[in-house]
């Protein structure tokens, strides 16, 4: 088979379906028709821990999930694989980490002499630096499951080490080193350093544990096989990390393949049928990656699938910069369901995720969930949209949930109090009089999550309603006859802008300055000088308790 596009969304001749993992799915089945229906289907993703693993990394682990979950849909049986990649060399200092319960901390907060001493060695032979875990790569790869299962994905998380220290890895290992002559000549069509003495294969050096890439020689009929190498220097970006010199020999369990090596190999090992990644494998290692598969390994690769990148509040993630944010963090703000609907939209898509419009994402899943349950009505392609993947991102469909609206949540979470959260909640018609105690539980969990948003964003609704006592204050004749006439407007029914021009309509006509009344207005409900915008913060507490406040009466 010739050279294929990574690009299978966007292929021509795709049928066309509501939900893009039903594409995916069709190409899986072709690849796996003549096989036995109880071989199962293996979905693979994978990562190398080398940083803080934060909500990017997340498009692995999610875009393969839904196709599974489709192939299951179909009946077939699932794996979903993900490989931590962690017999890979540390190559930089990162400049931000992160501990077990998702805080990022500076380098300078742990033990960065552990990292400095350990450049060039393995992520799974260097010492945790917050102490916590066996080693570096495990720090990182235990975020990531933690990730997945926060998202309630099943993956089956795999060390490339143990995969390599278990002998997963040799039979493959051995096959590309006694072809490794064909496999220089397919190399060196896409890295220029491939020469006659290359050989692809990387010893760890059994002097100062880094990875080397100096082989000086193969001896393939020795039990086990083994190479001989001299620990060189490696280029690592834009600078060199020091080999100590050392001459040593290695089995094929004691070092790892080149990426470009490594990656086919995981495919024929784990039996792969399907791998989604980013657009950088799609014009780096993906040409090569089929290539070896094909030309050197005879095999063929996986379905591919790139996805786009997305960026955080506009601009790419970047764990140096700290513009990151991690699963754990997003879930203290919004429910899974929603993260994972954000990431059941079209992957071919670039798209921002923006804590500080977080609203209008859950705005967006509240209409799927009405959609599907039939309760608003959409256009055809919103509804088969709708109907196909609401089941994939939720735990279970069920008629009876209640949501309430994100930002009357996060108005809710203005006040401490459960119980009033609750009334205000039933008395403003969002939660029905016969809805079930869970669904008003988890209802009000929005409530925590909102408030946490405001408090993240410092936006409007960061505030402290003050509702149990009036705040003390002093207005003058005129301030307190416009606050009189603007509760008879509120009580009469209105909206958040109709309210907020009435608030300047009203200071007007009473001839009071128009500051001194938004003053007036956040003095009364916050014991503050100024607020939230105030017209749809009236708007959306309840009106009984506006009105009497409005008026000086409780």
């Amino acid at each position: 088979m010739s050279d294929e596009s990574p690009y299978t969304l966007q292929r021509e001749d795709a049928e066309r379906h509501a939900f893009w993992a039903d594409v995916v799915a069709d190409r899986v089945e072709e690849r796996v028709a003549d096989r036995p229906s109880d071989d199962p289907i293996v979905v693979k993703g994978g990562i190398s821990p080398s940083g803080v693993p934060h909500l990017g990394n997340v498009n692995e682990l999610l875009r393969g999930y839904f196709v599974a979950e489709v192939l299951r849909d179909r009946g077939h049986e699932v794996r979903q694989v993900f490989t931590a990649d962690d017999r890979d060399p540390l190559r930089k200092l990162p400049r931000t980490l992160c501990d077990l319960e998702g805080n990022l901390v500076d380098l300078g907060d742990v033990d960065a002499g552990a990292l400095g001493r350990n450049l060039g060695a393995p992520y799974t032979d260097i010492p945790d630096p917050f102490g916590c875990c066996d080693s570096y790569g495990d720090h990182f790869s235990t975020i990531i499951q933690d990730s997945a299962d926060a998202v309630d994905v099943p993956i089956e998380l795999l060390s490339n080490t143990e995969l390599y220290e278990n002998g997963d890895l040799e039979d493959v290992t051995r096959f590309v080193l006694e072809n490794r002559e064909r496999a220089r000549d397919v190399l060196a069509e896409y890295q220029d350093k491939v020469d006659e003495d290359y050989v692809p294969f990387n010893p760890i050096c059994a002097e100062c544990g880094k990875v080397t890439e100096t082989v000086t020689s193969v001896d393939l009929e020795n039990d086990p096989a083994t190479v001989d190498y001299t620990c060189t220097d490696m280029d690592a970006g834009d600078r060199t990390i020091e080999g100590c010199g050392h001459q040593g020999t290695a089995t094929l369990r004691e070092g790892k393949l080149p990426w470009r090596f490594e990656w086919p190999a995981q495919w024929q090992t784990l039996g792969v049928d399907f791998e989604p990644f980013g657009k950088d494998h799609a014009e780096g290692s993906w040409p090569s990656g089929q290539d070896v598969a094909r030309n050197v390994l005879e095999i063929e690769p996986p379905v591919p699938m790139v996805y786009e990148w997305f960026t955080l509040e506009g601009e790419p993630f970047s764990s140096s910069e700290g513009n990151v944010i991690l699963v754990s963090d997003v879930l203290e703000l919004l429910e899974p369901e929603v993260l994972r609907y954000f990431f059941a939209k079209d992957p071919a898509k670039a798209r921002d995720f923006s804590i500080e419009r977080l609203d209008q994402l859950v705005d967006e899943f509240d209409r799927l969930e009405a959609i599907y349950f039939d309760e608003i009505d959409a256009d055809e392609d919103e509804t088969a949209f709708a109907k196909r993947v609401y089941p994939f991102v939720v735990e279970e469909p069920r008629a009876e949930r209640v949501r309430l609206p994100y930002t009357f949540a996060a108005v809710l979470g203005m006040t401490d109090d459960p119980d009033l959260r609750e009334e205000i909640a039933r008395r403003e018609g969002h939660i029905p009089d016969d809805a079930p105690e869970w669904a008003v539980e988890a209802a009000l969990q929005r409530v925590e999550q909102a408030r946490n948003w405001a408090r993240r964003t410092e936006n409007e609704f960061d505030y402290e309603l003050k509702r149990s006592e009036i705040p003390d204050h002093e207005f003058d004749a005129a301030t307190e006859e416009a606050l009189e006439e603007l509760a008879d407007f509120i009580e009469a029914g209105h909206e958040p802008d109709e309210i907020q021009g009435e608030i300047y309509e009203t200071a007007r006509r009473h001839d009071v300055d128009v500051g001194d009344f938004f003053t007036a207005g956040y003095r009364l409900f916050f014991d503050e000088e100024q607020g939230p915008k105030l017209g749809s913060f009236l708007a959306k507490v309840d009106r009984e308790f506006v009105v009497a406040r409005l008026r000086r009466e409780r």
